[in-house]
């Protein structure tokens, strides 16, 4: 029963923000104009730009595989990368993107399981972190004008404690690791399994320095193209909205629709998308919505491709089910061993 729980409220909520959005009429024919009046060639260097991203994502996954002496093979790293953006766009429900790449990079190094399910988890902690870094220093540049408006205000609240949580986390990891607590921490701590994976992989990958630093490195340019296609999107439908300005926004629009709240954020982009826009540069709530919609386009075209990929790749007669539970196992493993 809750294995299907969270899938119906996501799609329950899904289609309650895209009856809302799409309510108007009016709204709708404008939108359908200016459509027609896109300049598409802007689509180009979008689909470029996530593609682009995509391949650092997959150079920071090999280096720090290469640390625990996993040697994958980049073109094999980057279908899984492929398949594990397909789904993270496409699949309902609790089992995302990273809990599939990490059940196909166990399988790939049958022998190295525990390994493989760390590099996975410090290659999203690596892509957290950067995050953090790209939006604080957004944010700081343009802190008054964010900050100058209720909306966009309680939204940067809402920035603040959801990347502000997910550091604490992250450092309270590295204490427990550094003093060496994960077999005395109380199991009834919150996130206690999560917390002792977390000084799992610090006690190795705080060996190579260089590695996190290099990898640190490669994340920053790839959220800032994955946020720049956006930008792109932007410009088939209007001249008015600079770089900057998509730049602004798109921390705190990013941060929110990862949360499991609709199917792949979808009503919840296009909602902040509006309402951010609309607040900080008056743009037109039909070229807010086309732009979100736009910019979530050419992402999901990449997630398509990862879909094809997997079909390729796909070994016979694996369920989800078996997915998640050596995923699982592999998991606890981790736990008991720290």
């Amino acid at each position: 029963m809750k294995r299907f729980l969270l899938p119906a409220i996501q799609v329950l909520v899904t289609l309650g923000l895209l009856w809302w959005i799409f309510r108007d009429p009016e709204k709708n024919r404008l939108m359908w104009d200016a459509l027609q009046n896109a300049n598409a060639l802007w689509l180009v260097p979008g689909l470029a730009a996530v593609g682009i991203a995509i391949l650092l994502q997959t150079q920071r996954w090999v280096m720090l595989m290469a640390v625990q002496d996993i040697r994958m093979g980049w073109w094999r790293a980057w279908r899984l990368v492929m398949v594990g953006a397909f789904f993270n766009m496409f699949l309902l429900g609790s089992t995302g993107g990273d809990v599939v790449k990490i059940f196909y990079a166990m399988r790939e190094t049958a022998t190295k399981k525990s390994a493989a399910f760390l590099s996975v988890l410090v290659d999203r902690i690596i892509g957290l972190v950067a995050l953090i870094a790209v939006a604080a220093v957004i944010c700081a540049l343009n802190f008054a004008a964010l900050m100058g408006h209720p909306v966009t205000a309680a939204l940067m609240g809402s920035l603040f404690v959801i990347l502000g949580g997910s550091l604490g986390l992250i450092v309270a990891g590295f204490i427990v690791d550094r003093l060496q607590l994960a077999h005395r921490l109380p199991t009834w701590i919150p996130l206690h399994a999560k917390i002792v994976e977390l000084a799992s992989a610090f006690s190795i990958y705080a060996r190579d320095g260089r590695t996190l630093v290099a990898t640190f490195a490669i994340s920053l340019p790839a959220h800032l193209l994955i946020f720049s296609a956006f930008y792109f999107a932007a410009r088939a439908f209007t001249d008015t909205l600079t770089l900057m300005n998509v730049y602004c926004v798109m921390p705190v629009i990013n941060t929110i629709t990862a949360l499991p709240i609709s199917l792949s954020g979808v009503g919840v982009r296009e909602g902040l998308f509006q309402k951010m826009f609309a607040t900080l540069f008056n743009t037109p709530e039909n070229i807010a919505v086309l732009v979100s919609l736009t910019g979530f386009f050419m992402t999901m075209v990449w997630g398509l491709a990862g879909g094809l990929v997997y079909l390729l790749y796909r070994p016979t007669g694996v369920q989800l089910s078996d997915i998640e539970n050596q995923v699982e196992a592999a998991e606890k493993e981790i736990e008991q061993s720290a």
